[in-house]
């Protein structure tokens, strides 16, 4: 997609047919298009809450998504609007509208927790909407998100109970933000004004019990904490009087209260300036394409029963882009083997120091365009199709030079046999005279050049070819003695002999130097690939210590507020996080 163009309207990117969730292949034709790197926002939460109204204020548009003006529930399944960033260049801005949760006209609430926990799965930034206060029924209301664990997968080992798999979850869940809609209390706790993100944390602190009240409680607040990153809230107030909330999306800015005008900006402002660019497992930037397979691979787990698993994903999607980069790699050097090898090449080491050189740049976009590249499988197999894409290109150079060498001989050569066929050298003398000619011709031949690596082959192959007829001059001239005649069939011989030894040597020579350039392409393959593996072991062990950084802060707030168990289970995910750092510190890059 042109970074200039925008998508006139949002088109639907997972339908919600009768219970069934449906990726629309419109959509998925439109992420395909997109090679930028993309900021996923996406907003959740109860039907006729404004979630739609933000959506389309990020867009930049009064009108797109569909705000509805009755208390039916407008938006089915996922709506998703693609717009250039409107401050990071070249980035493209994914707006992802869910349908609301707790639709009662739906009659089943399986759907929305689908609905909840792509929207996690696909977005940088996750917004969840809601009316009032952050009260115990709001809390109620994001019941979905303690049922993430019985939704998502981060690995797809079976042996990990829900409890430890669910500490990755930190590691891959967007940004959480809390907008609160229609908010008409004062920022005030214990009389003392704090801020939105203050309100919301006063409002995750937990409650001292072990009873069923007490649980119940502190789920939801307990999962947001350990799963979400980082944490902002907004609050808004009433944008308008109740009749012209209807009329919303015709409305200026001066029509709507000012003070809610300003929260919109505020809010926007902040997604803009501080919504990342969506990654995968490694740090992998996703763009369009990449966010197309994620969309069909969780969809299609869904379908078949199973859990969208962030493992598999992140694998199915290698396996696509692996095999996309050793083709896009192999035609480039196809294309960078044609533009810069003049066929023939003067000997086989000029053709070998341009393959190298291609191959090396090959290796460097395959390298840079793959990623979880298994047991190196899709690395292999392009150091198998450049090896034959090598000796294809050998082999058309010996053709090449083949080509070449026997038109030569035959413009050089051809008046010499018609002087042999019209009897000039069949006479006392004329073997002598026949000889001297051949040594004069085998001379302007050798002086041509750029005719290639089989020049001398060629060549011995047409004199052995024409020895038949040397022989019958030699046999036939009456002024040689028997002595000279076997003198010369001596000298003929060894001359013959010493031109085979050379073609020999030359032979295991062109080996010794297809033997040493196979070392070095292989050479080439580990330096690129150790290079690219400590990258990664770094970006992974990054990831990781973030991870770890996350777990401890909150360790430490559940330890101050008392709470010992919770805090010993984080002290447990985070132990298991320093042994994984540990083993990543000590492995070795290239085994």
């Amino acid at each position: 997609m042109d970074s200039e163009i925008q998508m006139p309207a949002p088109v639907c990117l997972i339908e919600n047919v009768k219970g069934k969730l449906l990726a629309n292949q419109e959509a998925l034709d439109i992420l395909s298009t997109i090679p930028q790197p993309v900021v996923v926002v996406a907003i959740v939460g109860l039907y006729r809450t404004g979630k739609s109204y933000l959506m389309n204020k990020l867009a930049g548009k009064k009108k797109g998504f569909s705000l509805g003006a009755t208390v039916q529930s407008h938006t089915k399944g996922i709506w998703m609007w693609c717009v250039p960033h409107p401050i990071k260049p070249k980035h493209t801005l994914v707006l992802l509208d869910t349908e609301g949760l707790g639709d009662v006209e739906k009659g089943n609430n399986q759907n929305d927790s689908w609905i909840f926990a792509l929207a996690i799965l696909l977005s940088s930034t996750f917004v969840y909407n809601s009316m009032g206060t952050i009260n115990q029924q709001a809390m109620d209301q994001l019941h979905y998100v303690t049922e993430l664990t019985d939704k998502i997968r981060s690995k797809s080992s079976p042996e990990q109970t829900e409890v430890e798999d669910s500490a990755d979850f930190v590691s891959f869940f967007p940004d959480f933000v809390w907008t609160l809609r229609d908010f008409s209390l004062e920022l005030d706790i214990d009389g003392k004004t704090v801020s939105a993100d203050e309100y919301l944390a006063n409002s995750l602190k937990l409650v001292s019990g072990n009873g069923y009240k007490e649980k119940n409680f502190n789920l939801p607040r307990l999962c947001i904490r350990k799963f979400f990153p980082k944490k902002k809230c907004f609050i808004f107030d009433r944008p308008a009087h109740r009749k012209k909330l209807g009329k919303l999306e015709t409305l200026h800015d001066d029509e709507l209260d000012s003070e809610f005008v300003k929260q919109v900006a505020e809010f926007c402002s902040y997604i803009f300036n501080n919504s990342k660019t969506k990654t995968i497992s490694g740090g992998i930037k996703v763009n369009g394409p990449r966010l197309q397979n994620l969309v069909l691979t969780y969809i299609n787990a869904i379908s078949c029963g199973d859990l969208p698993c962030m493992e598999n994903a992140v694998l199915a999607l290698a396996q696509i882009e692996n095999s996309a980069a050793v083709q896009k790699a192999i035609a480039y050097y196809v294309q960078q083997m044609n533009q810069r090898v003049q066929l023939p090449t003067n000997t086989l080491q000029e053709l070998l120091d341009l393959h190298r050189a291609c191959e090396k740049e090959s290796i460097q976009l395959f390298i840079k365009t793959s990623f979880k590249d298994i047991d190196q499988q899709f690395q292999k197999e392009l150091a198998a199709q450049l090896e034959r894409k090598r000796d294809e290109f050998c082999t058309k150079n010996i053709k090449a030079s083949a080509d070449c060498c026997s038109a030569l001989i035959q413009e050089i050569f051809t008046p010499l046999e018609e002087e042999v066929k019209q009897g000039i050298y069949s006479k006392p003398g004329g073997y002598r005279f026949f000889t001297q000619k051949l040594q004069e011709l085998k001379k302007k031949y050798q002086m041509e050049p750029g005719k290639g690596i089989q020049a001398e082959e060629i060549l011995q192959q047409y004199l052995e070819s024409k020895q038949d007829v040397a022989d019958a001059l030699l046999q036939t001239d009456q002024t040689l003695s028997e002595k000279e005649k076997e003198i010369e069939v001596e000298r003929v011989k060894a001359e013959a002999a010493q031109a085979s030894t050379k073609m020999l040597e030359e032979m295991q020579k062109k080996n010794q130097q297809m033997m040493e350039q196979k070392e070095k392409s292989y050479q080439e393959h580990v330096k690129q690939l150790t290079e690219k593996m400590e990258k990664e072991r770094k970006e992974l062990m990054a990831e990781q210590e973030r991870t770890i950084a996350l777990k401890l802060q909150e360790q430490a707030r559940l330890l101050k507020e008392g709470f010992q168990s919770e805090s010993r289970q984080l002290h447990n995910e985070i132990q298991n996080l320093q042994k994984r750092v540990s083993e990543s510190r000590s492995n070795c890059v290239i085994c």
